[in-house]
C-alpha cells in the first residue's frame, strides 16, 4: 500500500510566506509605490520568517548618511541609532563593507565593537545579523535582524535574506536610476524625509490618544491600508492638522 507522506505545515507557511514576500517586492518594480510601505514590509516579513525578535533597515544616499529609515519597534530603532552614534556595529559593517556580517553571541559584540557593545548592553538582543543592501558594486543599506537567542544565521535563510535584500534594493534604484547617482541620491534623500514625517506623525497621535509610539505607527499603517494611501500621505496629513486617525482603528 502506498503511503502519501504528511506535508510539513509549517514548512509550506514559511515557504508560501517567503514567496509571498517576495512578489509583494517584486511588484514594486512596476512603479507607483511608497519606499517606507515597502521597506516596513520587508522587515515585519524577515522577522518572521528568520525568527528573529525584531528587525530594521539602515539607508543613505552613502555610508556617512545613514538613517534608520524603518524597524519593528521603538527598541530594534534604539539599537540602529546607537550603531550611527557610536559610528560601529554589524548593521554598519554591513554597509561599509557590502558583506553579511553575523555574529551569534553578546561576547563577539563585545570585542568587535565595544562602543556599540556598551551603549547595547541593555538591550536583550544577543545576536545580530546584518544583510548588505546592495546591487552590484553600490551597496545603499543593511537589513538588520535582531535575536534574543545566540546562534548563527544558517547558510540558506542567509541567502534567502540576501536575495530579498537585494530584490528591495532594485525597486529602490532601478534600473533607470542605477547610471544616474544624483538621481539616485535624491530618491533616497525623498524617503528620509518621509521618514521624518512619520516619526513626527507617530508623535501627534501617541499625544493625542496618550498611546506609546508603537502602538500609534500600527494605527497610522491601518489607515494607510484600509484607505489605500501612501504611508508618507497619511503622516503628512497627521502632521499638518488636516488628517485625524480615530483610536477605534486596530492597534494588533
Amino acid at each position: 500500500m502506498n503511503v502519501t507522506p504528511m506535508k510539513d505545515t509549517m514548512t509550506d507557511t514559511r515557504e508560501a510566506q517567503l514567496l509571498h514576500t517576495f512578489v509583494t517586492l517584486a511588484d514594486s518594480l512596476v512603479g507607483g509605490y511608497d519606499i517606507i510601505d515597502l521597506l516596513q514590509t520587508l522587515v515585519d516579513q524577515t522577522t518572521s520568517l528568520f525568527d528573529a525578535a525584531a528587525s530594521g533597515i539602515l539607508l543613505g544616499p552613502d555610508d556617512r548618511s545613514l538613517e534608520v529609515i524603518v524597524s519593528t519597534s521603538e527598541q530594534s530603532k534604539f539599537i540602529g541609532l546607537m550603531q550611527l552614534r557610536a559610528g560601529q556595529g554589524p548593521c554598519v559593517e554591513a554597509v561599509t563593507t557590502g558583506q553579511v556580517v553575523s555574529v551569534e553571541n553578546v561576547a563577539e559584540i563585545k570585542d568587535r565593537w565595544p562602543l556599540f557593545a556598551e551603549d547595547s548592553a541593555d538591550s536583550g538582543f544577543v545576536s545580530v545579523h546584518a544583510i548588505p543592501m546592495r546591487l552590484r558594486d553600490l551597496t545603499i543599506g543593511s537589513l538588520n535582524l535582531f535575536r534574543n537567542t545566540e546562534g548563527p544565521l544558517n547558510g540558506i535563510d542567509a541567502l534567502a535574506a540576501q536575495a530579498l535584500a537585494d530584490v528591495a534594493t532594485i525597486s529602490i534604484l532601478q534600473e533607470r536610476t542605477i547610471h544616474d547617482s544624483a538621481l539616485a541620491q535624491a530618491q533616497l534623500q525623498r524617503a528620509l524625509e518621509s521618514r521624518v514625517l512619520i516619526e513626527q506623525a507617530k508623535g501627534v497621535v501617541a499625544h493625542t490618544h496618550n498611546l506609546d509610539m508603537d502602538t500609534a505607527y500600527r494605527l497610522i499603517r491601518h489607515h494607510a491600508r484600509t484607505t489605500q494611501t501612501k504611508l508618507s500621505l497619511v503622516a503628512a496629513g497627521v502632521t499638518d492638522g488636516t488628517l485625524d486617525i480615530p483610536l477605534s482603528s486596530p492597534t494588533k
